[in-house]
């Protein structure tokens, strides 16, 4: 089977959660949060779920546990917390909850992203992989890296993603 035919049976319409982590933002002032909302709409997604939490492994955990009890939500795409600093959490508490990872999504993100914004890209710890039957992808806070991976990443293999976890 080719990839356009794996393609060719994948949802055009996904139910997404979209969750920023952050100490600062508010529903007002996150761009990042915005700017994915805005796409996947665009895209002909469903936005399902919109959430602001800290950049903490019980916050994290918290929203992660509410979106799962929604049926609709098939993905769950995060931003924000990705980084080194002592307040990044995002990475560790997502990496060790994914029950499948998909490893090739930080490294081509961080291929892209060294050609726009050079070695500075080795500082980003995006992720992602399956969590309870659902697609969960962790981007920078950053409203450049979340349109990169939105729209060279994302957008293009999130309905393949979601037909390829869900049981046929």
């Amino acid at each position: 089977m080719t990839h356009a035919h794996h393609k060719s049976d994948a949802p055009t319409s996904v139910g997404v959660a979209v969750i920023t982590m952050s100490d600062s933002r508010n529903k007002d002032s996150d761009k990042s949060g915005r700017l994915i909302k805005e796409k996947l709409i665009e895209a002909g997604h469903e936005v399902v779920h919109y959430a602001i939490v800290k950049d903490t492994a019980r916050q994290i955990k918290g929203e992660l546990a509410i979106v799962c009890e929604k049926a609709a939500c098939k993905a769950v795409i995060m931003n924000g917390g990705t980084g080194i600093s002592p307040r990044d959490n995002t990475f560790e508490v997502v990496n060790g909850m994914l029950d499948r990872r998909l490893p090739g999504f930080g490294e081509i993100f961080r291929y892209l992203s060294y050609k726009e914004i050079g070695s500075a890209a080795m500082m980003s710890r995006t992720t992602a992989g399956t969590y309870r039957g659902r697609i969960l992808m962790s981007l920078p806070g950053s409203t450049p890296a979340v349109r990169l991976a939105m729209d060279e990443l994302i957008l293009p293999e999130l309905g393949h993603l979601v037909a390829t976890i869900q049981p046929r």
